[in-house]
């Protein structure tokens, strides 16, 4: 009788001769890992978090309707009545930034996913295919980038008049893929030299399917990160152009509202500009402290953990 063969790798070993079963762990387990031993973005994560919870939830948190007007809270300093103050119609700063953090979190989440799309098909396909139609899509993608963003922001905002949230997303992410498309097509051009993208092709396997089976989840890492500072970068834009005006409109509820109509009503009413440009400023913040571990976290060179 043949003695059995023995094991065909290390872990096997272990278990052959001690009953050991060693757990495998996985590329994002790993990153998992990485990314909650990086202190400040764990820390800027919860916070994020804890601030769109209050927005989603402003419905049940805030103690007033934000359009609530109370005639004997007039221009009402904070107090334990009203945490953040009243403007001069006596409405509730407090509730009305719980608000206006719903609608930014709204744009912003909604043109981190609508970009993303956007520029992941456009990089994917100018990458992967090369030649006549990656000139063409980069010279598409080199004309966004040449345009001056404000700019273009503040005229298409006053031409397509009352804007929604959803229309400023809609605007916004058709302007800010283009960070998101060279990512994409940079990690493409070097994917499709790989051996097991040769080796799909000599499969048998359609264009579509190499793309998407094997290229994209190989380039995850990068374009999470990307999202996630365009999602900082659409709530920025949205504060700039409601603060000047060209933004979401009453009665919405924005932060960038909030502070233009609190900077129109004197400097003696600070808190009317305080609260929702701290909050502003926290929550982006927060999201580049996240991106940046993130990047930390899924980058496989990264050997080093930042806290």
């Amino acid at each position: 009788m043949t003695p059995p063969e023995g094991p065909a790798g290390p872990s096997e070993e272990l278990t052959y001769q001690y009953g050991l079963e060693i757990e495998a762990r996985s590329q994002w387990a790993y990153a998992r890992r990485r990314f909650l031993r990086h202190r400040l973005a764990t820390t800027s994560l919860v916070i994020l978090l804890l601030i769109f919870g209050a927005g989603l939830f402003a419905n049940y948190l805030a103690p007033y309707q934000y359009q609530e007007i109370n005639l004997n809270a007039l221009s009402a300093k904070p107090s334990l009545h009203h945490l953040f103050g009243t403007d001069s119609a006596g409405r509730d700063s407090l509730s009305r930034v719980l608000y206006g953090i719903r609608t930014s979190a709204r744009v912003g989440v909604l043109v981190g996913i609508l970009s993303t799309v956007i520029g992941t098909i456009v990089g994917g396909l100018a990458g992967y295919y090369g030649g006549w139609a990656d000139n063409l899509l980069m010279r598409v993608t080199d004309l966004f980038l040449t345009l001056p963003l404000l700019a273009v922001l503040l005229v298409a905002a006053k031409y397509l008049g009352h804007s929604t949230p959803t229309k400023l997303a809609l605007l916004l992410a058709f302007l800010i893929w283009t960070q998101i498309a060279r990512i994409v097509r940079g990690s493409f051009l070097s994917l499709r030299e790989k051996e097991y993208v040769e080796a799909a092709k000599a499969a048998g396997a359609g264009d579509l399917r190499i793309m998407l089976r094997h290229m994209l989840p190989n380039t995850i890492g990068p374009i999470v990160v990307s999202a996630t500072l365009t999602i900082g970068t659409a709530i920025l834009l949205e504060a700039v152009l409601s603060f000047l005006g060209f933004g979401i409109e009453p009665p919405t509820p924005a932060l960038g509202a909030l502070l233009n109509e609190g900077q129109d009503q004197g400097i003696d009413k600070w808190w009317l500009v305080t609260f929702p440009g701290v909050v502003i400023v926290v929550i982006v913040l927060c999201i580049n402290f996240v991106g940046d571990g993130m990047r930390d976290a899924l980058d496989p060179t990264q050997r080093r953990v930042r806290t």
